[in-house]
């Protein structure tokens, strides 16, 4: 698994070596960089962009944003290997700076902590037996960490059938292998 674009292409992030973690593959990371950087129907730019990425795993998605230039971006990742090894990969690309790590549930998220600011991406990569992602998501809005123009990415089994809410306006779904790609926002 490496770096994709920006700054850092090319270098190799650390992979878990057990099976709890599912890290996002190369392939699907580089197509939905290409989608927010190339498309005519998303408007985010990633130079000082505020990212949140739950889910986190070893933290490929938010380092490959801070590689292209995010300002910050807030990791929620529960699993403590992979928690260790996201930390560690921050380190190796000395992106503590730009970076807040949480150990802790994506679905308890922002319990305990206040965000000063709005995202203007949240990436959401639950694992893919996963059925509550509409709890999520409506947690987002109640919590008010997006606004209008932000995008929602998520990350699911090409099988996966998930319920949304009226919140959640689906833009945009890719496939590949295995993955789901669905790009939204909120209403």
């Amino acid at each position: 698994m490496r770096v994709i674009g920006g700054y850092l292409k090319g270098q190799k992030i650390l992979e878990p070596t057990d099976k709890s973690t599912r890290p996002l593959k190369d392939r699907v990371r580089e197509s939905i960089f290409n989608i927010i950087e190339h498309s005519n129907n998303e408007t985010i730019n990633l130079k000082g962009a505020k990212i949140l990425d739950l889910f986190a795993g070893t933290g490929s998605f938010g380092i490959e944003c801070l590689s292209r230039g995010a300002e910050k971006v807030v990791f929620f990742e529960n699993y403590h290997q992979s928690n260790m090894l996201l930390k560690k990969n921050l380190e190796k690309f000395k992106l503590l700076k730009k970076a807040s790590v949480y150990q802790s549930d994506s679905y308890k998220f922002n319990e305990e902590i206040i965000f000063d600011n709005k995202f203007d991406i949240i990436f959401l990569d639950p694992p893919f037996k996963d059925k509550n992602i509409e709890t999520i998501i409506d947690k987002i809005k109640k919590k008010k960490l997006a606004n209008k123009s932000t995008l929602l990415i998520l990350h699911r089994n090409k099988k996966t059938i998930d319920k949304f809410s009226e919140n959640f306006l689906i833009q945009r779904e890719k496939n590949y292998g295995i993955s789901k790609i669905i790009f939204g926002k909120l209403s």
